[in-house]
């Protein structure tokens, strides 16, 4: 018996050799399947056609309305078709015309290839909720999705677990209609306030902006889908977006640009990162070895996917090179780039080999990889209680002049005003629209707590807004294309005569003022920063008329970003901030207005007096340095050669308002709330700093109404070799509901890290010595309490790769010119 094992193991091993043999001479590899073998093994075993295919997305593939189709000029038309067409040999346009058909309205998808069971991965927008399309081919089941609050507002509610919790009602719908990886969150600064897609980002400082987007990864990818976190970097203006050359400093970089994108890596492992369209210093960000290899993977340890935004770059081979995995959408003249490169030795086919490997990885991780079969039908109805709640969470009463606020019962009868109060601004247009099954108006949020909206009036706004769109030309209007058709008409005019006839038969009036914005253009000064002159008469003649009557007035402002105040904030009672608050905006802004819900959002970012005050004014959007193709063309359209200095550098947003003394309209952390509160027992740390320095502070509820306070750490550091800022937000902490008399102490902790700034020099952060401040506040100018410790040695905190060397000097700006 041993003897015939013997011999039939060595017959096998014979067999086995042989086969072998026979394989090296026709040279044909061993199939490798992901899941099975290692993707290293698996790259091995692709061919360069294969790898190079797999790199690039497969194409648009996306499906435009006819309702917003026939809006487009007809070169444009063309264009998009062409785009959206399937080139490349049988085999490439059999598979891609096969997964084209997932998801509809999916932003991209990656190739597949079944005989190394590589899946393909279904990428959707966005920031606000998936953006999918609602209906399906022989399908009778729908996919809408919800609209949740922006991120401005879900930053504004200073309040990780709220955004966390969004972020997973949002996955879930991720996971349940069939996508992989939502092209979200985006956490670009606040640079200007005249920056189209400021909605879609948190705020003006790195803190804020890092946590909330921690929050919302970790909500999204505990439903086992990923993110994208974008754009990666300063892509902090649509104008030139494709070509702009952002000219910064180094500290700016690591301080401001990217220290948000450090924190949500550090803190949720995004899946992936997005670079972004503009160029940083010289180099497009999809094509900057310093910043997606040198910054993103050996600073910083990032070891997911870079993919880049839809058709930014200019070279495929420098964008992988760079460390830039995944080119979208892709086309099939990139695919045969990137051959053409590693062919000719231009790339390195270890580099690629890189760039596949890192993708396999990411497809390992995928619902559809993993073969999750998605339902179709998440919990609609509790995601969107998810979105009134957040809402409520962000809104920021900004005035409560007499405690006008909350409406009480004497108040059912309303004039309401406004085109935004029966046509509320949910969120952004762009990437970050969502396409939902419904969305509560002011009105109709109002009417559903009980209070009766004069139906004249609103009979009246509903035949105005209808007459003035059907006469507005939409045709070749970009607006209307990115509106989807809906363009928002002018605010109707209401005289004095008009105002005193409603002070009559109503209690009280409430006017929204709406504003909205998105990708592809900026903002304008004009009847959006600055208030039109029928919105400033609105403002004017109703109070007048109602205060006459001895009424009051609020003002709700349904508004995607800063706008000016400052010329007609005395005139309203109240002044409501709900930013665009999703789908549920007017039952949540009922919610505030009512007092169901006590406010206790607060501002993540600055309202100047005016927009000549912004540090960046003089310099935003840049200057184009090439010929401009085509006036009527957005220049999101066409590369136009663009520079921009961020020449106020480390001052931005409160930085700046408080290092230079300058006059605000509301400053960075500032929020009412119906009741008040008192910080008391600030109990400090040690007099010398040594690894940490933790304190407490308690926070009591002095007034008659539960409620919830943000508590802000500010840390003002001695200004040694470093120039440095009045102070700077390094903590923050929103209490539980606290009822009327309760207290809760909140607890902090500094370390090194929170201390030190950035040299350029050194290519370092350090932590100077001398005597600090920390600050614990209501608002950066409301500091309730103070405490000091001394740092008696110079820290080199972390060392750090000298990279993005601005190529030119910028006159910078420094507070000690102040």
């Amino acid at each position: 018996m041993k003897r015939f094992i013997s011999n039939y193991l060595f017959f096998l091993s014979v067999i086995l050799m042989l086969s072998g043999l026979i394989s090296c001479q026709t040279g044909k590899k061993t199939t490798r399947r992901l899941g099975e073998d290692p993707p290293k093994k698996v790259v091995a075993a692709m061919s360069l056609k294969d790898k190079a295919e797999l790199v690039v997305g497969t194409g648009y593939n996306f499906v435009i309305p006819d309702s917003v189709l026939k809006l487009i000029p007809e070169q444009f038309r063309e264009m998009l078709k062409a785009r959206s067409g399937v080139n490349g040999d049988s085999a490439y346009k059999v598979m891609v015309n096969r997964i084209k058909t997932l998801v509809p309205g999916a932003a991209g998808r990656t190739a597949e290839f079944p005989e190394y069971n590589i899946s393909t991965m279904v990428l959707t927008d966005g920031p606000a909720g998936l953006r999918i399309l609602p209906w399906r081919s022989h399908d009778t089941n729908t996919y809408y999705c919800t609209a949740f609050p922006i991120a401005t507002l879900l930053a504004s509610s200073w309040d990780t677990s709220v955004v966390r919790d969004v972020g997973r009602a949002m996955g879930n719908e991720v996971l349940e209609y069939g996508s992989d990886i939502l092209l979200a969150p985006a956490l670009n600064i606040h640079r200007n306030p005249l920056c189209g897609r400021n909605f879609e980002y948190y705020s003006e400082d790195p803190l804020i902006a890092g946590q909330m987007a921690a929050a919302i990864v970790r909500g999204i990818q505990s439903q086992g889908v990923g993110t994208s976190i974008k754009h990666f970097v300063a892509n902090n203006q649509e104008t030139w977006r494709t070509s702009v050359n952002v000219i910064v400093s180094q500290r700016a970089l690591r301080e401001i640009y990217l220290k948000g994108f450090h924190i949500a890596i550090e803190n949720s492992h995004p899946w992936t990162v997005m670079s972004a369209y503009n160029k940083v210093n010289g180099t497009y960000a999809s094509e900057n070895h310093d910043l997606l290899t040198g910054v993103l993977r050996h600073d910083w340890g990032f070891q997911g996917v870079v993919m880049s935004d839809w058709g930014a770059g200019s070279d495929p081979a420098a964008m992988l090179k760079a460390g830039n995995d995944l080119i979208m959408p892709g086309s099939y003249k990139q695919i045969e780039r990137v051959i053409q490169a590693v062919d000719s030795g231009e790339l390195a086919a270890t580099v690629l080999d890189e760039n596949v490997e890192r993708i396999l990885n990411l497809v390992e991780k995928t619902p559809r990889f993993r073969g999750y079969k998605p339902s179709g039908h998440p919990d609609m109805k509790a995601h969107a209680e998810v979105a009134r709640y957040a809402a409520t969470q962000g809104m920021i009463l900004l005035k409560n002049r007499d405690d006008v606020l909350p409406l009480s019962a004497k108040n059912s009868e309303i004039a309401l005003l406004g085109n935004a109060s029966y046509e509320s601004i949910i969120g952004g247009t762009g990437s970050g629209d969502v396409n939902e099954a419904y969305s509560i108006s002011i009105d109709q949020g109002l009417e559903n707590a009980g209070f009766h909206v004069d139906q004249t009036l609103k009979k009246t706004y509903h035949s105005y807004v209808t007459k003035a769109r059907a006469n507005m030309p939409s045709k070749g209007n970009w607006l209307a294309i990115m509106l989807g058709g809906k363009l928002p008409v002018p605010e109707m005019r209401v005289d004095a005569r008009i105002a005193s006839k409603l002070a009559r038969r109503a209690d009280i009036a409430i006017i929204t003022i709406g504003r909205n914005a998105g990708e592809g253009m900026d903002r304008k000064m004009e009847e959006d920063f600055m208030l039109s002159d029928t919105e400033k008469a609105l403002i004017g003649n109703v109070t007048q008329a109602f205060h006459a009557a001895g009424k009051k007035v609020v003002v709700v402002l349904n508004i995607d970003g800063v706008i000016e105040t400052v010329s007609w904030r005395d005139q309203p009672d109240a002044i409501l901030l709900a930013w665009q608050p999703g789908l549920e905006a007017g039952n949540a802004v009922a919610d505030v207005l009512t007092g169901k819900v006590n406010p206790s959002g607060k501002l993540a970012t600055t309202f100047p007096v005016t927009y000549q005050d912004e540090p960046s004014a003089a310099n935003f959007p840049g200057k184009a340095t090439g010929t401009v193709q085509n006036e009527k063309v957005p220049s999101w359209l066409q590369r136009v050669p663009a520079e921009v200095d961020y020449a106020e550098d480390i001052y931005v947003g409160y930085r700046y308002f408080n290092t230079f003394d300058k006059p605000v309209a509301y400053p960075f952390g500032y929020g009412l709330s119906y009741t008040s509160f008192e910080y008391e027992n600030l109990k400090p740390g040690p007099e010398t700093f040594s690894e940490k320095y933790s304190f407490s502070i308690d926070v009591k509820n002095t007034g008659k109404t539960a409620g919830k306070e943000v508590v802000e750490v500010y840390l003002h550091a001695p200004a040694g070799e470093l120039d440095k800022p009045e102070e700077e937000l390094k903590a923050f902490a929103k209490t539980r509901l606290l009822k009327p008399g309760e207290v809760q102490t909140l607890h902090f902790t500094l370390t090194p890290e929170e201390l030190a700034s950035f040299d350029e020099n050194k290519s370092a952060w350090v932590a100077e010595a001398g005597a600090y401040e920390v600050r614990v506040g209501a608002s950066s100018r409301d500091i309730r309490g103070k405490a000091t410790f001394r740092l008696e040695k110079t820290i080199m905190v972390r060392k750090v790769n000298d990279l993005l060397k601005p190529p030119k000097e910028i006159n910078k700006l420094f507070g000690s010119s102040k």
